[in-house]
């Protein structure tokens, strides 16, 4: 792995930084071929909504990285709060924050808000993959020590050496991104059947939440437990699952056929 690619003059480029945007960006392009091919003329939109969507979630993974994850390193160093080049992103702060960004543009748009969320997911978790992808190559959201022979070997120069020196660590990035293809997957093949608008949106958050919940019991980039019980992603997951989940059922009581999906 190589944190560096190369450099303009003494500007460094960051495989990490490079590899966010394009994660960023290859969700935009996906969800635009999926939202032309749906033909209710939202692809239109794409681009803009992906701007200030992913904006809204670099905003958001990093405050929720520097308050829940980091805060013991910050609340000495202020100024590298915005230096999100140099790593440290909160997938869940991002998606929240993404969310409700995207809730308001499709809000002001005047946009079936369910309907649009559900073609948006797969795209969504496609370009989270690529996200991991990055904190590979940066050596952050890496594993605990396997205590054996198996797991990955950082660098020197990246945090997770920094953390457990030369120890094999379980690739927990490495595996969250594969599961979050096997997931970009699924919910293509449940979209292709009829469904209630909102639940594939509700049904890629309760996937994500499962995923996210066991690998963080691999975790080793952080291992403070909220309330003494959890780590804090995996209360997030939680309260995430729990809540697409009584949304999913709710949808299917009371929700609206997506007219546009299979019958």
């Amino acid at each position: 792995m190589h944190q560096y690619l190369f450099y303009i003059g003494s500007f460094p480029i960051r495989a990490y930084g490079l590899l966010f945007m394009l994660g960023i960006i290859s969700a935009g392009i996906v969800a635009y071929y999926i939202m032309k091919r749906d033909g209710r003329g939202w692809h239109v939109h794409i681009f803009d909504f992906t701007m200030y969507c992913g904006l809204a979630g670099i905003v958001g993974g990093r405050l929720w990285d520097v308050f829940f994850f980091d805060w013991a390193y910050y609340h000495d160093h202020l100024t590298e709060i915005p230096f999100v080049w140099q790593g440290g992103m909160a997938i869940q702060g991002g998606l929240i924050f993404g969310t409700i960004a995207g809730i308001l543009y499709t809000r002001y748009h005047h946009i079936d808000t369910w309907a649009f969320g559900d073609l948006l997911a797969p795209a969504i978790i496609l370009g989270q993959s690529i996200g991991r992808m990055a904190n590979f190559m940066n050596g952050d959201a890496f594993g605990h020590p396997t205590g054996s022979s198996f797991g990955i070997l950082y660098p020197e120069s990246t945090l997770a050496y920094h953390t457990y020196g030369n120890q094999p660590l379980w690739p927990a990035e490495v595996w969250e991104g594969q599961g979050d293809v096997l997931i970009f997957v699924l919910l293509l093949f449940y979209s292709s059947f009829p469904h209630k608008k909102g639940q594939v949106f509700c049904l890629y958050v309760m996937l994500y939440s499962l995923e996210r919940f066991f690998l963080e019991m691999l975790r080793g980039d952080y291992v403070n437990l909220a309330l003494g019980l959890l780590k804090s992603a995996q209360m997030t997951s939680v309260i995430a699952f729990i809540i697409a989940l009584a949304v999913f059922l709710g949808l299917q009581w009371k929700g609206t056929t997506d007219t546009s999906s299979p019958s």
